[in-house]
C-alpha cells in the first residue's frame, strides 16, 4: 500500500499540511522542530490510533488550535483507493473510511504503517506493554477475530477489576461470569498470539541476521500471562485472594511478554543501546515482510531521524532492502541521510511547519 494524499491539520506545529506522494522514497528534511516528525506522526496516527510520542494526547493537538485531523488517500496493490481520515475536537476520535463515519478499527485495518524512531529500543528494553502493542497490531491483521475478542477481553477485565476494588467480601458468583468470559477470550487471543509468532519467527531470524549476525543464533520466546500448566480459569480462580489484596487481576492475556534472546547475549542487559536498536529494527522489518507476504503488499515505512539512530552502514543496508522491496518509505533527517545519497528519492524541505513542494534526486 502507498499514500498517494496525506492532509494533517492542527496537529503539533502542521496548521494545513497537503502532501502528494508517490512510489519510493520520501525525505523531510529540516532543523529540529520543524514538523518533519510530526508528519510521520500522523501517518502512524492513521495505521495505530495513537502517537508513536510519549506524553498526553493533548499534546498532539496544535497550540490554539480547535482541532486536529489527518486525512490519506491510500492505493492498494490491487488498484483499489482507500479514502480514511482520522479528527478530533474533544478527548475522542471520530474515524471516516470513504467517506462514511467508522469504527477505529476499520480505519486501522485499511492503513498498515510501520515506524522505527529513537524510542524504538523500548521494544527490547522497556516494559511489557509495548512489545504487546506490537505482537497485537501484527495479529489484528492477521486474524480477523482478534479485535472482537479483544475487546470483550477488555470489558471482562474491567468489571473483575472493579469487584476486586470494591472493599469487603465479594461473592464468589459475582466473579464467575466475568472470569469465565476472560478465560474463554484469553485462551483464544493466545492461541492467536502463538499462531502469529510461528509466522513472524522466520522473517525475524531473516532480518536478525542481517543487522546483528555477531550475536549468533536467535531465540524468540513467549509468556503467555498465566501458568502454562493450568488453563486461565483455574488461574484467576486460584489467584482471587491474591487479587483482592492487590485490587486488579494479575494473570491473563493483558499480563503476556515476549523476548529476544541471542546465543552470545542470552540476556537483555548483555545488549548495548545501538544493539537493541537494531535489534527493534529487525523486528519492524520483519513485521512489514510478513505484512507483505500475507497481504500481497507492504506497508508504508517510517524511519525517524535516521541518520542518528544508525551507522551508514545500517543505514544503506535498510534503505537498499526498502528500496528493492518497493515499499514506500518516508523519512525525517536534519539532512538527507547518507545512505540515500545515491538512491532516487521525494526531498520535502521542512521549515517551522510549513513544507515545500518537493524535489525528486536520482530520478
Amino acid at each position: 500500500m502507498k499514500f498517494e494524499r496525506l492532509r494533517v491539520r492542527g496537529l503539533r506545529c502542521l496548521s494545513d499540511v497537503d502532501l502528494p506522494l508517490g512510489e519510493g522514497i520520501h525525505a523531510f528534511v529540516g532543523a529540529n522542530g520543524a514538523g518533519k516528525t510530526s508528519v510521520l506522526e500522523a501517518a502512524f496516527l492513521l495505521s495505530h490510533g495513537r502517537s508513536f510520542r510519549s506524553g498526553a494526547k493533548e499534546a498532539l493537538l496544535q497550540r490554539g488550535a480547535a482541532s486536529l485531523s489527518v486525512y490519506a488517500e491510500i492505493r492498494h496493490e490491487d488498484g483499489r483507493i482507500g479514502r480514511a481520515g482520522l479528527g478530533r475536537e474533544g478527548a475522542r476520535w471520530e474515524a471516516r473510511l470513504d467517506g462514511q463515519s467508522a469504527a477505529l478499527g476499520e480505519v486501522v485495518s485499511e492503513c498498515a504503517v510501520v515506524c522505527f524512531e529513537p524510542g524504538s529500543h523500548a521494544l527490547i528494553a522497556g516494559g511489557a506493554e509495548e512489545r504487546r502493542r506490537y505482537l497485537d497490531w501484527g495479529v489484528f491483521h492477521v486474524e480477523h477475530g482478534f479485535l472482537h475478542a479483544w475487546r470483550r477481553y477488555q470489558r471482562a477485565l474491567k468489571q473483575r477489576n472493579s469487584l476486586l476494588r470494591s472493599g469487603g467480601a465479594v461473592p464468589a458468583e459475582l466473579f464467575e461470569p466475568w472470569e469465565a468470559e476472560l478465560s474463554q477470550t484469553g485462551e483464544e487471543i493466545d492461541a492467536m498470539r502463538l499462531r502469529y509468532l510461528e509466522l513472524l519467527r522466520p522473517h525475524i531470524e531473516r532480518s536478525i541476521a542481517g543487522l546483528l549476525p555477531e550475536l549468533g543464533r536467535v531465540e524468540l520466546r513467549y509468556r503467555r500471562g498465566w501458568a502454562e500448566d493450568r488453563g486461565l480459569a483455574d488461574a484467576l480462580a486460584e489467584l482471587r485472594g491474591r487479587d483482592l489484596g492487590r485490587g486488579h487481576t494479575t494473570a491473563g492475556s493483558h499480563r503476556a511478554d515476549w523476548s529476544i534472546a541471542y546465543e552470545l547475549a542470552p540476556l537483555r542487559e548483555h545488549l548495548s543501546r545501538g544493539q537493541e536498536k537494531l535489534t527493534a529494527l529487525a523486528c519492524m522489518l520483519a513485521q512489514a515482510g510478513l505484512f507483505a507476504e500475507l497481504k500481497g503488499e507492504w506497508p508504508v515505512v517510517c524511519l525517524d531521524d535516521l541518520a542518528s539512530e544508525l551507522d551508514l552502514a545500517h543505514q544503506g543496508a535498510v534503505a537498499g532492502e526498502l528500496a528493492r522491496a518497493g515499499a514506500q518509505v518516508l523519512v525525517t533527517g536534519t539532512e538527507l541521510p547518507g545512505a540515500l545519497q545515491g538512491l532516487s528519492a521525494h526531498v520535502f524541505h521542512v521549515e517551522q511547519g510549513v513544507i515545500a513542494t518537493p524535489a525528486i534526486i536520482n530520478p
